[in-house]
């Protein structure tokens, strides 16, 4: 296809998925190039997909995500809802009142290391070799992140946020729009009165001044786009937000159902406040939030590095080239927002994009509504090697990890696969054998990236439908990105035979991603519904249901959940009136 700019709107529901977005962003925020006048070639990947062009009070340009986020009271800490882009808070008092006055100033929230560079990079303290202009006024905007951007570049500063990340605006490194943040105040993000902990209870909050707020910043967004393509939704699935995502997609099919709804369940390896009342509830919630927002979406894939969604998990997802902590959300955010700046390159290339609504149908056709992810975080391909070597070292196993809680069975059966590798330059995607060599495996014979690819994964998964993209950029790693990456790893993310010392920091990785319609999600799903009848929550957790869903909702929920497991034994699967198609 042409380079027609399809935009999406991004929708982020929750405290995780806000972790995962601040990384996802601040990764489209590194590699962004936007200089208007530029002779450089365009990127691969066309940024005004996600971001929109506006305009501040004073007249500057500006570049900000076309995004929502939504999330509880006490979640921003240093972060302005309003944001500082359009310079709200300074307007000149026109008070008249002559008597005496008293003024109360709260002592502002201590931001940690990178925050105060940041700080004092956008006031112009902080200069390196010629990159800011001259005048501090002009860091508004599309210049300001391009300065910031080659600024960060030359700094590399380890920041080692780790003990200081409390929320997901401890690191994040660009503006928002001032219609972007939705706080929610009738629920506390901290402490143990007034948590948004129930399905019910995020079902019941999508009404009201709510549910008009949302429209007005939905239509905000959408009314300024050209060719909208659809929707990515970023939700939170272990708490209420389950059910505010739910109503939310539903919303969306309603108002907008010919455009794509991809939506992202996101859950954490664990939680700070964790206890066995709380854990039924997660379950509970998964079980409704992922039937109901698969029903409500083109399709729905969860995404998590815990072991499983019940109630023991097994052991979190092991990348042998990361050092991360999957306990600490700054740093599992972190390699989910890499996995996800993979899984959607289709629809936001320059040239060939795919739209989501195709995507959607490639892979969720015949009711199976839920896919699940895999990705190799960063892909382990050697320095000077070529793409044939780096596959065929994987010949017995495939070279990515469970995503989505689901390993594969490994019995060659898939009812649809994308594909995307990114950040291998051209020269090292096929074989450079001399001639007249014998090719050491079929794929040192083939002469196309993209089918070396497809060749090794028809191996693995012989006549199910594959499509596979690859991108020769990779994704920018650069501060605040934490570095938890093996001493093994070179600056590009390759492999390398010597480690160097000190080490470099990490400036970009190659990633490979798979979105799958696999038979592994019939016995995933089954066992999800299982865990979840065996619950009543009439007797375990009466408060569950208070604000809804009635009883015979719930139950028929999970009789949902177990008609769709059997869709992914069978070749086709019966669906509800809720079930239409979104095209």
């Amino acid at each position: 296809m042409g380079s027609v700019c399809r935009e999406v709107v991004t929708v982020q529901l929750g405290h995780y998925s806000n972790f995962v977005g601040t990384h996802w962003w601040n990764l489209q925020d590194a590699s962004l190039s936007y200089d208007p006048d530029s002779a450089a070639p365009p990127s691969e990947l066309h940024s005004d997909v996600l971001f929109r062009e506006g305009l501040t009070l004073r007249g500057h340009l500006t570049y900000t995500p076309r995004l929502i986020a939504v999330d509880l009271k006490g979640s921003l800490y240093t972060l302005r809802q309003e944001g500082s882009l359009y310079d709200f808070g300074k307007e000149t008092s026109t008070f008249t009142w002559s008597g005496e006055v008293v003024t109360y100033e709260e002592t502002p929230a201590t931001k940690n290391s990178f925050l105060q560079d940041l700080d004092k990079l956008i006031d112009g303290e902080i200069l390196a070799e010629g990159d800011f202009p001259s005048q501090p006024s002009q860091f508004q905007g599309a210049v300001a992140m391009e300065t910031v951007n080659s600024v960060m570049d030359h700094i590399q500063k380890e920041y080692q946020l780790e003990g200081t990340v409390r929320v997901w605006s401890d690191f994040l490194r660009i503006h928002f729009h001032p219609r972007s943040i939705s706080v929610i105040n009738q629920y506390n993000h901290d402490g143990e009165s007034q948590r948004l902990e129930a399905f019910g209870q995020g079902e019941t909050l999508l009404q009201g001044s709510l549910l008009e707020e949302l429209e007005d910043r939905l239509h905000f967004f959408v009314e300024e786009c050209d060719y909208l393509q659809g929707f990515q939704v970023l939700c939170d699935i272990a708490d209420g937000f389950s059910g505010l995502g739910s109503k939310m997609t539903e919303m969306l099919r309603d108002s907008y159902g010919s455009r794509g709804i991809l939506t992202w369940g996101m859950a954490p390896v664990a939680h700070p406040d964790s206890s066995l009342r709380r854990d039924v509830y997660h379950m509970m919630n998964y079980a409704l939030g992922t039937i109901n927002l698969a029903n409500h979406s083109s399709f729905f894939c969860p995404l998590t590095l815990r072991g499983g969604l019940g109630r023991r998990p097994s052991t979190p997802t092991f990348f042998p080239y990361l050092h991360y902590d999957p306990m600490q959300w700054y740093h599992s955010s972190a390699v989910l927002a890499l996995a996800l700046d993979s899984l959607t390159v289709p629809y936001r290339l320059r040239h060939n994009s795919v739209p989501m609504w195709q995507v959607a149908d490639t892979l969720a056709a015949s009711g199976r509504k839920v896919v699940a992810a895999y990705g190799a975080i960063p892909f382990p391909m050697m320095q000077g090697s070529c793409l044939p070597d780096t596959l065929d070292s994987f010949s017995d196993a495939l070279p990515w990890k469970p995503l989505s809680a689901c390993p594969e069975l490994n019995d060659g059966r898939c009812f649809g696969q994308w594909v995307t590798l990114r950040g291998l330059g051209r020269q090292n995607l096929v074989s450079s054998l001399m001639p007249g060599t014998e090719p050491p495996s079929p794929l040192h014979s083939v002469f196309c990236g993209e089918e070396v690819v497809a060749s090794y994964i028809a191996a693995h998964y012989p006549g199910s439908p594959l499509t596979v993209q690859l991108v020769s950029s990779p994704s920018k790693v650069t501060p605040p990105f934490p570095q938890f990456f093996h001493q093994s790893l070179a600056p590009q993310g390759l492999l390398q035979n010597s480690v160097p010392h000190p080490q470099s920091a990490v400036t970009c990785v190659p990633v490979l991603s798979s979105l799958q319609s696999t038979p592994a999600l019939g016995p995933w799903l089954e066992e999800m519904q299982q865990g979840v009848s065996l619950l009543d929550p009439r007797r375990v957790a009466p408060s569950f249901l208070s604000q809804g869903p009635e009883f015979e909702d719930f139950q028929e929920a999970l009789e949902q959940l177990r008609t769709l497991a059997h869709c992914y034994t069978n070749n086709s699967c019966g669906l509800s009136s809720s079930d239409d198609d979104d095209d």
